[in-house]
């Protein structure tokens, strides 16, 4: 027996829809009353929606669940994560528990043991954390490399994550060979130093990296790599045909904000340490139209704004001052909410506990945080196929156990997903 083609969804308190097509152009960045429905339906076909409304005045479909009073939200987005890694750092972690201060650094414990780790164990590594996302509603997914950090290693990460991406577990791939600079180019008893390993980043290694990601980004930070270092890596990474994407203002004010500006990056990430004219240089971003099509703004005017991505897990984990998203959205800044699920500084994929985060410390309201979790990390990569409900959306539903979304916020840290589309099959 074939297969429906269609599926009718009812059973809906609220269907969190974030439709695009009913911003409010006066209140951008902000979820509109006709976004969420109540009572209500959708149909997905053939792996998008097709039809959403109240559950009185559904469409007939060829197959019908009912989800018994639940709220139903677009798959979380997560724009920023590092899921290519072997290796344990919870000695580091427990140190910073204890008052130790988070410095770069630590990347290179990670890297050690990525290098010894074989391709099936790395794979089967990354599988199985995608898996966990996906079973806390991140139906999108970014990751990256840049914890191999030689042309062997960084090129086996890319491949590993293209293989996923073209099989449909992973979504996005960022080349991050510019993470730190390993041990071995220190420049000391005649070994070569950070310059040359920049070179080494913009050249060979982004070659034998380029044709399987879609990104490329760097760790802009006091003990990773310089402004002037960075932008050598995005311009060649642009050069490549590659998107923009930035690590900075973690650990002071970096430069990371005004080079990802002025390079029409999709994003800088992190933003823990601002000034007003780093927000308002961000603002000025969000006037920027989006190039046509999906793909990645390059260099360009027109690549849409830079995003700005706050990492609640990472604050918490690092004891950081909180990035400053009320203040970024106050301003009118495009934001968005990602994991950065990683080894040593935030080792968790959950987004839910990040919107929890997001509303409880970064005082977000409940629909702020919730759009930043999906339509912001869509802005974020790019994508306008994803982090929403309307027509002709892919069909990527986070069905929360819980009959209103606040309970994201209201039971913090409880299991609250009870089922995750994906395309509209059912994974979680």
């Amino acid at each position: 027996m074939a297969a429906p083609t269609s599926m009718l969804l009812t059973g809906i308190s609220e269907l969190w829809t974030l439709d695009p097509a009913l911003d409010d152009p006066a209140r951008p960045g902000r979820v509109t009353e006709e976004q969420v429905l109540h009572d209500a339906a959708v149909v997905i076909e053939d792996g998008r929606i097709a039809w959403t409304g109240p559950e009185a005045e559904a469409p007939p479909a060829d197959a019908a669940e009912d989800l018994g009073g639940r709220a139903v939200l677009p798959g979380w987005v997560d724009s920023h994560s590092h899921l290519v890694f072997d290796g344990d750092r919870a000695a580091e972690f427990e140190a910073r528990m204890a008052g130790q201060s988070y410095a770069a650094g630590g990347i290179g414990v990670t890297t050690a043991a990525t290098r010894e780790a074989s391709d099936e164990r790395l794979r089967r590594l990354v599988r199985a954390r995608l898996a966990e996302a996906a079973a806390g509603g991140t139906t999108t997914m970014e990751t990256k490399t840049g914890y191999g950090l030689t042309v062997a290693d960084e090129a086996r990460a890319a491949r590993l994550l293209a293989a996923l991406a073209k099989c449909g577990e992973l979504d996005e791939v960022t080349f991050l060979g510019a993470h730190l600079v390993p041990g071995e180019y220190d420049g000391q008893e005649g070994r070569p130093g950070a310059e040359e390993y920049v070179d080494l980043v913009a050249g060979e290694m982004l070659t034998a990296v380029a044709p399987h990601v879609r990104w490329i980004d760097v760790f802009c930070e006091e003990g990773a790599f310089t402004p002037e270092q960075s932008e050598r890596v995005l311009r060649a990474g642009a050069a490549a045909g590659l998107g923009l994407r930035v690590h900075g203002h973690q650990l002071g004010r970096s430069g990371g904000v005004v080079l990802a500006v002025e390079l029409g990056a999709a994003s800088v990430d992190h933003l823990n340490h601002l000034s007003a004219d780093d927000v308002e240089a961000l603002v000025a971003t969000v006037s920027r139209p989006t190039a046509d099509g999906e793909g990645p703004g390059l260099l360009a005017v027109d690549a849409g704004p830079t995003v700005a991505t706050v990492l609640p897990a990472c604050d918490l984990s690092t004891r950081a001052p909180l990035a400053p998203a009320r203040a970024l959205l106050d301003a009118g800044a495009a934001l968005a909410i990602a994991s950065n699920c990683n080894p040593g500084t935030s080792y968790t994929s959950s987004m839910s506990f990040c919107v929890g985060t997001a509303v409880l410390q970064m005082h977000l309201s409940l629909d702020e945080a919730i759009r930043a979790a999906t339509r912001g990390g869509a802005l974020a990569l790019r994508r306008s196929d994803v982090g929403h409900l309307g027509i002709g959306a892919l069909a990527d539903l986070h069905v929360l156990d819980a009959p209103a979304a606040i309970h994201l916020a209201y039971r913090p840290g409880m299991p609250l997903t009870h089922q995750v589309r994906r395309r509209g099959e059912r994974i979680a």
